[in-house]
């Protein structure tokens, strides 16, 4: 995989505040991308999540997230390592599957990544948000920001669109800070019955989305400042 460092991406550490994953970073505290995007839920979407919670049950519901973000978190870590040309050796049963997941991303699509400029990179807009990316590079000839995304079950395209807006986020601030022209966003995401699935969003549609985080970005702080004591807003989101 070839890497190309063109960008000096900042360090951060990331703390919860009032439950809420927050960056500080670049002398700034700011919420994250998936802080807003819960906040700012729709509630169609909340009663979604309500109605899935009401027929497993709370103690499943909780099981159900919990486990998908185990995997997750194992999958990422082994695609991170592939990326650095590291191996990760995990034999627990959770491992092994995050790792047939993480390979099968890796044989349906790696081959279209044709320059890395950094993996787990923080990226911020000044002022407003901050979060992580997988990946930014080129993904089939253009500049990309790249997800990974484990999911139960096979996804169709109009379940995703968060995934999109977090995406246009992340390009946003990548533009903004370092002057590029990022009009593509790329998820890379695999089921745990190993079923690969590739969503692209690029021009006028990632603008769409870029405009949507916009508005949520609005609406999170205007919410905040309603609230007593400035508090943020939390809710929950649907495990994927």
């Amino acid at each position: 995989m070839k890497w190309n460092k063109l960008y000096k991406y900042p360090e951060s550490s990331r703390s919860l505040i009032e439950g809420n994953r927050h960056y500080d970073v670049s002398n700034e505290i700011l919420p994250s991308v998936t802080t807003i995007l819960q906040a700012t839920q729709s509630e169609e979407k909340k009663a979604s999540l309500a109605r899935w919670k009401s027929k497993v049950g709370e103690n499943e519901a909780e099981r159900v997230k919990n486990e998908a973000a185990a995997r997750g978190t194992a999958m990422h870590k082994f695609l991170e390592y592939y990326v650095q040309n590291q191996k990760l050796l995990d034999l627990t049963d959770e491992g092994r599957e995050a790792s047939s997941m993480g390979q099968a991303i890796i044989d349906n699509s790696f081959k279209e990544i044709e320059e890395v400029w950094g993996s787990e990179v923080t990226l911020f807009y000044p002022g407003l948000y901050a979060g992580q990316t997988d990946l930014c590079g080129i993904y089939t000839g253009r500049e990309s920001i790249i997800d990974f995304k484990q999911t139960n079950k096979p996804k169709k395209r109009e379940w995703i669109e968060d995934y999109f807006i977090q995406l246009g986020a992340y390009a946003m601030a990548h533009n903004y800070v370092y002057g590029t022209k990022i009009q593509q966003g790329v998820i890379l995401m695999c089921s745990k019955d190993k079923f690969f699935q590739r969503f692209e969003v690029s021009d006028k549609e990632f603008v769409h989305c870029q405009h949507a985080f916009l508005k949520k970005v609005d609406q999170y702080y205007r919410d905040k400042k309603d609230q007593p004591n400035g508090k943020d807003t939390k809710n929950e989101q649907k495990p994927h």
